[in-house]
């Protein structure tokens, strides 16, 4: 990565809600800290609140409306267990800039911290529509989802203890929560270092009478984090690189294939930075397939419109960027994994991301698009 920081900063904010809840848990990525901002963090992985509360105030009292500085604000405030404060901070950032889906997602897992469930799914909701890619927004929904559904089932049960369906499903809840209450997170595609591990409480026991509390974490398929006593650290990590698998042998006698295609998606991917770069809307969206599926269930229509809206609707200049990337392909088929940085006025990311390619009418056209 480039100056002032070699390393790209990852944190993961680790919110540890009750055993009988549902535990969030957060990733966020950040771009390379300001000048001030290193020190910043390095007293907060050291536990040095305090100190790294006064620092980012002088810091912001030069640069008040700074994402990045604001951003650490909020995860000073939460781990000196000042939730409202933090809540204060994350939900002005959304305010100033919507297009940023960190800070609803933060914002979900204090108010999930809070028993405010109806009010962390909102949030995410949101980071999910600011940012259709963002895996760990999907996640930590399900596990929302997944805390709603069992104050749901428990309800039923307290209105009639006999409901079997109900004692099923709950029984079924928690079967599934004994598999993977463990008290770490989520591996993500480069595995992070170790957090400290704090106690778990234990999950209650499954019942077939109504539960005085609620499950532990729902495990799904892409194993959500655990519940354990409701404390919260920050642990820096080296950043989230794609995972490296082998490319597939390249089916015979395609017209893409060796150097010569990794130079067209290459070209590809260069057009589709510059459009964006350039707030060329049409010419952005040109390099999208037509059997490219919006996630969340979006319409294609809906999709291009909030597309426009921030790209074309963004004020001031844009610049998007990657690093060198690495880039497969298996006949009609692109697999490109790089690192994006995005700069707009007062704002700055970075983001891992693969993007699918297929050979359409002699071009390569985005069918997928993944963020992590």
């Amino acid at each position: 990565m480039t100056a002032p920081f070699p390393l790209q900063t990852c944190f993961r904010l680790r919110s540890r809600i009750r055993a009988a809840l549902v535990g969030v848990a957060l990733m966020v990525s950040l771009p390379a800290l300001a000048d001030n901002l290193p020190e910043v963090q390095k007293l907060i992985k050291q536990g040095q609140y305090p100190q790294a509360l006064e620092k980012v105030d002088v810091y912001l009292a030069g640069k008040p409306r700074d994402a990045q500085g604001r951003f650490l604000k909020g995860l000073i405030l939460t781990e000196m267990n000042k939730p409202a404060e933090a809540v204060a901070v994350f939900t002005k950032l959304t305010e100033d800039y919507p297009e940023l889906p960190e800070p609803y997602n933060n914002l979900a897992v204090l108010y999930a911290q809070q028993k405010q469930y109806d009010k962390a799914r909102t949030a995410l909701e949101m980071a999910i529509r600011t940012h259709p890619s963002y895996a760990i927004a999907y996640e930590n929904l399900g596990d929302v989802y997944a805390k709603l559904a069992s104050q749901a089932y428990d309800k039923a049960l307290q209105l009639d203890s006999s409901n079997s369906a109900a004692q099923n499903k709950m029984a079924l809840i928690r079967d599934l929560i004994s598999t993977s209450a463990r008290p770490n997170v989520k591996p993500q595609a480069a595995a992070p270092a170790p957090a400290p591990a704090p106690a778990a409480a234990p999950a209650p026991a499954p019942t077939p009478a109504p539960a005085a509390q609620a499950p532990a974490p729902v495990p799904k398929a892409a194993s959500p984090a655990p519940a354990p006593a409701p404390t919260a650290s920050v642990v820096a990590t080296t950043p989230a690189a794609a995972a490296a698998a082998p490319a597939a042998k390249p089916a015979e006698a395609r017209p893409a294939r060796g150097e010569a295609g990794s130079d067209e998606v290459a070209k590809a991917l260069s057009g589709w930075a510059a459009a964006w770069s350039n707030k060329d809307v049409a010419a952005y969206l040109a390099h999208y397939a037509p059997e490219f599926n919006p996630p969340k269930g979006m319409s294609r229509k809906a999709w291009e419109a909030e597309r426009e809206d921030r790209i074309a609707g963004k004020s001031g200049k844009i610049s998007v960027t990657y690093d060198e990337p690495d880039i497969s392909i298996s006949g009609d088929k692109a697999t490109v994994k790089f690192r994006q940085h995005y700069k707009a006025t007062g704002l700055k990311t970075s983001t891992s991301k693969v993007v699918v390619f297929v050979r359409a009418g002699g071009k390569w056209l985005i069918r997928e698009e993944i963020s992590r």
